[in-house]
């Protein structure tokens, strides 16, 4: 056998080479990544510091621009008023004068001074007829506008300027600047009405940068794109708006990121004028894209030189084969069981680290092997495999668990009638259904006690809580009451004679732990508790039941089993007398058969299903030698 397994111990599933291709690889793509990180990483530095530049270079020279020719407007709009007011408004003079402001003014509209007191709100109203004439708009616009802009003009004579964009309802660029102006001890409100045209081409439109104009409600009033003025859009949700006003401060920097996750390059600048201000952004991705493009440079010349370096360790590891083939060898002899290794480590590099882990390998395995030999001294798998994970505490420890009981009713009878090959054949049919229910409901079998069954919820490992492993316990005795009746089918006879079982079961806290010799041990658990739920088993075949439960027990599980409560008993060495319950149904249960909605109302109606005979109490002696029980009356 180990002459036909040689050469396959020849032949290495994953050469040295590889290995070395493998280590030298990561090598090389975590430095060479690293080198791409930091240029792309530096890079991306630079390019925000020169957009931060030009965005704060733009956006002055923009702010200077409107500040520029909104002062401008206010200063001719106030020494129009001035001239109208010493000359008269009336007249051919005043008419000249206001000719002449619309004339060098080209980009004003109209210039009203309102009064709140009067019943039309105007004080005086001059209009551009070559303004409206040329941008084919109609001047009653204007009192439609400030019918819908009423606050502002009030707040206006109040002393706070502002300047609100018109365009929604001019449909076209236009900004109207509202000023306070007293003449004659009177509070009024200047308002000039002018194109933004002029504003916007000063602002530019960048492929990159946009420059806006916005006020303090966050209204766009200038925009590369009109259709948002014209829409009256606003921008109070937008996070670099919203780092202005709660910083509070005239000019700033910032990079920020957009409602859709964008990155932009934000600057923004504060007006001494009316609120406003002149906010610049750029987006991110746009500019970075130099930074990528180098970034993808970066890899192609790291794959490059990946595969140079693959190649020359590759033709490197050739020179190490004698060493490779001695491991192989060491392979075929773990594969053959043989975990003692003649090896030992002669160099300090990677083979001889390899070495040394074949001798720990082999190690490792030898110990597995003896583990597992311990490890059959346990019963039952669960248990066996928590060991092996490390997962079963050693020594004893107190856990809160239900303990289960059962044995067949007349088990000594029957097997008399039985040759011993009959007896375990259907010991073991037996317990093969039975064990699944138990299997089936988290718990685990304790132990077999020649035709009683032992099983435990809650220890080693619990479902959660002590309430959900009792209910997982009478989970597991309904199912082994409709087991039995499947088990029964077609049997009759001294040879295959018709059994009846009975349950007992207790909750309360136990000492689990592993008990036993040196040579062999078992987990299992001991206590007032188990020694309980032994008795209350006993209990069955006086009580004419096939399950009961203590009172322990039907107090965590009360709310979700149907019982019927059996006469109490006293227990050898309990002062208190202790109440029995027969388990009837579980009506919300869905998964067992036989039980649930459609499962039996009382006891009577299992006694007649299972044909256990009614008990009469009063002539029930229960374990007269050792005087265990005592029923009250």
């Amino acid at each position: 056998m180990s002459e036909a397994r040689e050469p396959a111990m020849q032949r290495v599933k994953f050469p040295i080479g590889a290995k070395l291709v493998i280590i030298i690889s990561i090598l090389a793509v975590f430095s060479l990544t690293a080198i791409t990180l930091l240029v792309t990483w530096f890079q991306g530095q630079d390019v925000q510091i020169t957009a931060e530049e030009n965005n704060r270079t733009v956006n002055m020279q923009a702010a200077s621009a409107a500040e520029k020719e909104l002062t401008s407007l206010r200063s001719n709009s106030f020494l129009l008023l001035d001239i109208l007011n010493t000359a008269g408004s009336s007249g051919a003079f005043a008419k000249q004068a206001a000719a002449f402001y619309f004339e060098r003014n080209p980009s004003v509209a109209a210039v009203l001074l309102t009064d709140s007191g009067r019943e039309d709100g105007l004080e005086r109203k001059l209009l551009s007829a070559p303004f409206f004439l040329s941008n084919e708009s109609d001047p009653a616009l204007i009192d439609t506008f400030l019918a819908q802009t009423a606050d502002v003009i009030r707040q206006a004579e109040d002393g706070i300027m502002h300047v609100v964009n018109a365009s929604p309802v001019f449909d076209m660029p236009m900004l109207v600047l509202f000023y306070p102006y007293t003449e004659k001890g009177l509070n009024q409100s200047l308002a000039v009405f002018f194109s933004g045209e002029k504003l916007a081409d000063s602002f530019g439109a960048g492929t990159v940068q946009t420059t806006y104009l916005v006020n303090d409600n966050g209204d766009v009033l200038i925009h590369p794109d009109f259709n948002l003025v014209k829409n009256g859009a606003n921008i109070r949700s937008f996070s670099l708006f919203d780092q202005m006003i709660k910083n509070g401060d005239t000019n700033r920097q910032v990079l920020v990121t957009d409602e859709t996750g964008k990155k932009i390059f934000g600057s923004y600048r504060r007006l001494s004028f009316a609120h406003l201000a002149v906010l610049t952004v750029a987006d991110a991705e746009l500019l970075l894209e130099p930074v990528a493009e180098t970034t993808r440079r970066n890899i192609y010349l790291s794959i490059i030189v990946l595969f140079l370096s693959v190649i020359f360790v590759w033709f490197f590891s050739k020179s190490i084969s004698k060493p490779v083939k001695i491991l192989a060898r060491a392979a075929g002899q773990i594969e053959r069981g043989e975990y003692e290794l003649d090896l030992q480590a002669k160099t300090r590099d990677e083979l001889g680290l390899l070495t040394s882990s074949f001798v720990q390998m082999g190690k490792g395995l030898a110990e597995r092997e003896r583990l597992k030999d311990s490890f059959g001294r346990f019963i039952n798998k669960e248990i066996a495999e928590l060991a092996m994970k490390g997962q079963l505490a050693l020594g004893g420890e107190t856990k809160d668990t239900t303990v289960f009981f059962s044995d067949i009713r007349s088990f000594t009878a029957i097997s008399e009638k039985l040759e011993p090959a009959e007896v375990v054949e259907f010991l073991n049919e037996y317990m093969t259904a039975m064990v699944d229910c138990v299997n089936n409901t988290h718990g685990v079998v304790d132990k077999f006690i020649g035709d009683a069954i032992m099983a435990v919820w809650g220890a080693p490992t619990s479902a959660g809580s002590p309430e959900e492993d009792a209910l997982n316990c009478i989970r597991a005795a309904l199912r082994m009451r409709a087991a039995l009746i499947i088990f029964n089918r077609g049997r009759g006879g001294d040879k295959k004679p018709i059994i009846r079982i009975g349950c007992g079961i207790n909750s309360g806290p136990v000492i689990a732990g592993q008990i036993g010799s040196q040579e062999r041990m078992e987990y299992t658990v001991i206590g007032d508790a188990v020694n309980l739920a032994s008795r209350t088993e006993a209990l069955n075949k006086p009580m004419g039941t096939d399950i009961l439960i203590t009172e322990y027990t039907y107090n965590l599980v009360k709310e979700y089993v149907t019982v019927e409560e059996m006469p109490s008993v006293t227990v050898k060495g309990k002062e208190k007398p202790l109440k029995m319950f027969a388990v009837i149904n579980m009506p919300h249960e869905k998964n067992i058969p036989g039980a649930g909605e459609k499962g039996p109302k009382n006891l009577n109606q299992i006694r007649q299903v299972l044909g256990i005979p009614i008990p009469d109490f009063a002539k029930v002696d229960i374990n007269e030698d050792e005087k265990k029980y005592k029923i009250q009356s």
